[in-house]
């Protein structure tokens, strides 16, 4: 209609304005503009921060031997994208009781360990939270001018409009944190699954880790990578059709992991949250650091 009305004014040996002429193209022309910044693939990297050491594997996978142990790899992952957007995905922890308590090895405060990868906390523009557990979280204000993506239902099952507590699973100073960044403004919360939140990267939910945690998937150039997190904590749960031991629905895990299997460019872009075969997979680029390709 737009097209056949400029066509309208068009009379013999009389033409438009250039600059109507150029905002017509513009409008025919915008959707695809759009298309190509959205299509931009952004660079996945893992990086790890901490091992716990030989942790139990039966706190990873549902009926495992209670007798096996791994040393579980903590990490976070970075995303970098176009226009120089940085973006982490989970936030590793920080505090000192939390490290007095795990005691792991190998320790890098976060913003320490993502500038290995070359980005400073300064320059990280956004961070993903899976879910509200403190090796997960409890990092966030580490990373000074990112916004903080997380479930709004995830958020308003464990804590109030105050920041009180109302559900263990996260504690009380990660509680009082997640309050001040939201007072502050510094809190997207998302409604739901299959929400593309930013270009290229989108975020799913049913693992069901937490009450409402999430996982990732980001459009890069070999196709689209899914961080798990701990909705998958290890390459088993995946290769042998186990749900993760912590989950508030074991049936719904088992479905996100197929989900994710469908969701990948391939099998081996699903990448979880504790496995340290991760840094033996992909390529390394700096000292704890994975390329994801």
């Amino acid at each position: 209609q737009v097209v056949k009305g400029a066509r309208r004014g068009v009379s013999a040996g009389h033409f438009p304005p250039l600059s109507h002429a150029l905002a017509l193209v513009l409008a025919v022309l915008a959707p695809g503009l759009g298309h190509a910044q959205s299509a931009s693939p952004w660079e996945a990297y893992a990086i790890r921060y901490a091992t716990l050491p030989a942790f139990r594997v039966s706190g990873l996978i549902a009926g495992a031997d209670t007798a096996r142990r791994i040393d579980a790899d903590c990490m976070i992952w970075l995303l970098k994208g176009p226009g120089g957007r940085a973006v982490l995905v989970d936030a590793g922890f920080k505090r000192a009781d939390l490290i007095a308590r795990w005691k792991p090895t190998n320790f890098v405060r976060p913003d320490s360990a993502v500038a290995r990868a070359g980005v400073s906390a300064s320059d990280i523009t956004d961070v993903i939270i899976s879910h509200i557990h403190w090796d997960h979280f409890d990092g966030a204000d580490l990373f000074p001018n990112a916004k903080i993506w997380i479930q709004r239902d995830e958020v308003d099952h464990h804590i109030d409009s105050t920041g009180k507590v109302l559900n263990r699973a996260i504690d009380g100073p990660d509680a009082a944190m997640l309050h001040a960044l939201r007072a502050a403004g510094r809190v997207a919360l998302v409604d739901g699954d299959a929400k593309e939140i930013i270009p290229g990267i989108t975020v799913f939910t049913g693992g069901k880790h937490t009450f409402q945690s999430q996982y990732v998937g980001v459009r890069t150039a070999q196709g689209t990578v899914i961080l798990a997190s701990d909705n998958m904590y290890l390459y088993e749960n995946l290769d042998q059709q186990v749900p993760i031991a912590q989950t508030v629905d074991a049936a719904s895990n088992l479905a996100a992991q197929r989900r994710m299997v469908t969701l990948a460019a391939a099998p081996r872009f699903v990448v979880p949250g504790h496995d340290p075969a991760v840094f033996a997979r992909f390529e390394t680029v700096a000292q704890g650091v994975v390329r994801i390709r």
